[in-house]
């Protein structure tokens, strides 16, 4: 029996580890959580200097201000993955945010969201073949 199956509960379906914090460098912590609650994610804390947002699966976003500039076009060190891609991104677009065209891959199929310092992220299709996550 490998450690991940004596940890994990017998009823539970889920992976038994997940990514618990992600981090993420902005100008202005304020308009990025409001970005971010927009399109999806859960509000736990904010302040001027840090917010920390939920995500699906319960990993955390944190963002902090950066003491540098931000180079808009930066693409972050993470995607997000959603259900439906084609009807997220035409959403997105809906509220007139900036998004691109969508790409189909090998995998996934995704699109570039651009966040309020002009960074980049890749949303991308869930692959989870109706498995919890």
């Amino acid at each position: 029996m490998s450690l991940p199956e004596t940890i994990a509960k017998q009823t539970d379906a889920r992976p038994p580890v997940a990514i618990g914090h992600v981090r993420l460098y902005v100008s202005n912590v304020p308009e990025a959580s409001d970005f971010f609650v927009k399109i999806g994610l859960r509000l736990i804390t904010q302040s001027e200097q840090l917010a920390v947002l939920e995500l699906r699966g319960g990993t955390h976003l944190v963002l902090r201000t950066s003491l540098e500039a931000i180079a808009p076009g930066v693409n972050v060190p993470f995607d997000l993955m959603v259900d439906d891609v084609v009807a997220t991104r035409d959403t997105f677009k809906k509220w007139g945010l900036t998004v691109s065209e969508i790409e189909t891959g090998r995998i996934h199929s995704s699109f570039t969201l651009t966040g309020p310092d002009g960074y980049l992220l890749t949303v991308t299709s869930s692959h989870t073949g109706g498995r919890e996550v």
